[in-house]
């Protein structure tokens, strides 16, 4: 995998490394625009519960992170309104501004980015940008690649698994999560980027 961009992010000090744009991310992006809604939930809500366990060995009196995943389940599964779902999203986020170490602010607005996938699909790769810079910063420019790759085949390994599972999966839903002729957003920016 081409890391080019990333290392130049790198040397600029910019805080999150990845975007749109990574060349890593090209297979995963086109992955993810062909998902139904309800896929890129499952998907990243799984990822945000591993990146919780981790933070949760870090901070163990911290209840933000796992609340905010609690809550983002139960908004996805229609039981609460988005305003429950936000503030405890917010809540998350704001651990970041309470903590020094660059890999666990990463990781805390992973976690974020994650939880408000419920939202809109876009959210979803914000999470692996944030994620992948935590491993940058925790492994360092020099040895990041070979565990970088893995994680993103990981990524879509699994996002792969929820695509062929959803339909099977008969758990509780939000009714605006059912429609699945609704434009994956990520799609739409996709689609923008190539018009220009």
């Amino acid at each position: 995998m081409n890391f080019d961009d990333v290392k130049a992010k790198y040397r600029r000090k910019n805080k999150i490394l990845f975007s749109r744009e990574s060349f890593c991310l090209q297979e995963l992006i086109a992955l993810i625009c062909k998902q139904k809604h309800r896929t890129i939930v499952m998907w990243i809500l799984q990822w945000a519960n591993q990146t919780a366990d981790i933070l949760n060995k870090r901070y163990p009196d911290e209840e933000r992170f796992n609340n905010a995943i609690v809550q983002s389940t139960r908004w996805a599964m229609g039981k609460i309104k988005m305003p429950i779902a936000k503030k405890a999203i917010l809540d998350c986020h704001r651990v970041a501004k309470e903590i020094d170490d660059p890999i666990d602010i990463a990781l805390c607005h992973a976690i974020g980015q994650a939880c408000s996938s419920v939202h809109i699909e876009t959210h979803a790769i914000g999470f692996v940008f944030y994620d992948l810079t935590a491993l940058v910063l925790e492994l360092g420019i020099d040895n990041f690649e070979a565990a970088a790759s893995n994680k993103i085949e990981q990524y879509i390994n699994t996002l792969k698994l929820w695509e062929s599972e959803i339909d099977n999966y008969s758990g509780p839903w939000a009714s605006f999560l059912l429609n699945d002729n609704k434009i994956n957003k990520e799609l739409l920016i996709a689609n923008k980027k190539a018009d220009k």
